[in-house]
C-alpha cells in the first residue's frame, strides 16, 4: 500500500466510522462501559439526611464533629484492542465484488495485512477497531492496540485523544505482518504484563483455529486476560468474532481448490457433494461452539462477552446489541 493509498483508506474509514459513533454509537458505549466505579474525592461535614455508611470515622474522631466521605464517578477506562492479523483474516467473500468461495482477496506472496480488501475479514476487523477507538476517545477513555499473529506484530500503549485513535487506525491498516499463524497467547501475555489496572479488552479475531490444540489456545488466552472471571485478578474481556459466511457454508461450485492462508496447504474438494458441504458446515459449528466453551472456561458469560460480526453486515447494530446486553 502506497502512502497515498494508506492516507485515503484512513480518511475513508475515519469518515464512515466517526459519523456512526456520533449518531448511534457513543451513548450506548458509555452506558455499557461505565469506568472503574466511584473514586474518593474529599470529606465534608455531616448534614441530616446523609448516608451514615459514608461517615469518615477517622476524621470524625480527630475533629470531634461527624464528617462524611464524598466520591466522584471515575469515568476513564483503559481500552485495549487485541487484533488478530494472521493469514485467515485476509479471506472474505462479501462486498461489491463478492469473491468466489475459494478465492483469497490478496496474492499468495503479498503480506496478509498490506491491503484492505473490501469485504474481507481484515477490513471488517479494521472497521470494528475504528468504531471502538473513536467511541472510546469520545467518552474520554484511553485506547491502545496489540496486533498479533503467532507473535506480537505491533503494540501501541493506550492514550487519549482523536489523533491517537487515528494513529491506531493508520498503523493497523499499514501493518505488514511477518507471521502467518495464530498464537493468541502472545497477545495475552503482553496484555497481562503491561496492563497494571483493570481494563477493557476487545479480542478481535475469527477464532477459527484448526484442531483441539487451536481451540484450547484461545481458551487459555481468554482465561489469562480475564483472570478466570475474577474482577480482582483480571480484565473485562469481549470476544469479537469476525466471520464470513463462507466460513460457515460452502456453495455448490463443483471442484474447488482450497488453500490454508496460514500454512499454505492446499486441497481439492468437490463442493457439489452434499456430504462435503455438510461436513464443512459441521466443522464450523464445532469451532463456533468451541468459542462459547472458551468464553465459559475463562469465567465469562457469552451474553455479555461475545459478539459475532459478519463481513456482509454492518457491525454497528451487533455492537449496539452487545452494549444493550451489558447494561442489563
Amino acid at each position: 500500500m502506497t502512502p497515498a493509498e494508506l492516507a485515503r483508506q484512513v480518511r475513508l474509514l475515519e469518515l464512515s466510522t466517526r459519523r456512526r459513533v456520533t449518531e448511534v454509537f457513543a451513548g450506548e458505549y458509555s452506558s455499557a462501559f461505565k469506568g472503574r466505579g466511584m473514586e474518593f474525592a474529599d470529606v465534608r461535614e455531616y448534614q441530616p439526611g446523609d448516608d451514615v455508611r459514608f461517615i469518615d470515622w477517622n476524621v470524625t474522631a480527630r475533629s470531634g464533629r461527624p464528617f462524611i466521605k464524598r466520591f466522584v464517578e471515575e469515568r476513564e477506562l483503559t481500552v485495549m484492542l487485541a487484533v488478530d492479523v494472521s493469514g485467515s483474516l485476509a479471506f472474505g467473500t462479501s462486498g461489491p465484488t463478492d469473491h468466489a468461495a475459494h478465492t483469497s482477496p490478496h496474492r499468495p506472496d503479498e503480506p496478509a495485512w498490506s491491503v484492505l480488501a473490501e469485504g474481507s475479514k481484515r477490513a471488517l476487523a479494521a472497521k470494528v477497531c475504528a468504531l471502538l477507538a473513536f467511541a472510546a476517545v469520545r467518552a474520554g477513555d484511553r485506547v491502545g492496540l496489540c496486533a498479533f499473529t503467532d507473535r506480537v506484530e505491533l503494540s501501541v500503549p493506550a492514550r487519549k485523544g482523536s489523533r491517537h485513535a487515528l494513529r491506531l487506525v493508520r498503523e493497523l491498516l499499514a501493518l505488514d505482518a511477518t507471521g502467518r499463524g495464530t498464537n493468541p497467547a502472545a497477545a495475552a501475555d503482553l496484555l497481562r504484563r503491561t496492563l497494571h489496572r483493570r481494563s477493557l479488552v476487545f479480542f478481535v479475531s475469527d477464532f477459527l483455529a484448526p484442531g483441539a490444540s487451536g481451540e484450547a489456545s484461545f481458551e487459555r488466552a481468554l482465561r489469562r486476560i480475564a483472570g478466570g472471571g475474577r474482577a480482582a485478578r483480571g480484565h473485562d474481556v469481549v470476544a469479537a468474532a469476525i466471520r464470513d459466511r463462507r466460513d460457515a457454508e460452502l456453495v455448490n461450485a463443483g471442484l474447488v481448490r482450497l488453500r490454508d492462508p496460514e500454512t499454505g496447504r492446499e486441497a481439492v474438494i468437490d463442493t457439489s457433494s452434499s456430504r462435503v458441504r455438510d461436513a464443512y458446515s459441521a466443522a464450523y459449528s464445532r469451532a463456533d461452539s468451541a468459542l462459547d466453551r472458551a468464553i465459559a472456561g475463562a469465567g465469562l458469560r457469552a451474553l455479555r462477552a461475545r459478539v459475532t460480526l459478519w463481513t456482509h453486515d454492518e457491525p454497528v447494530h451487533e455492537l449496539v446489541g452487545l452494549f444493550h446486553r451489558r447494561e442489563r
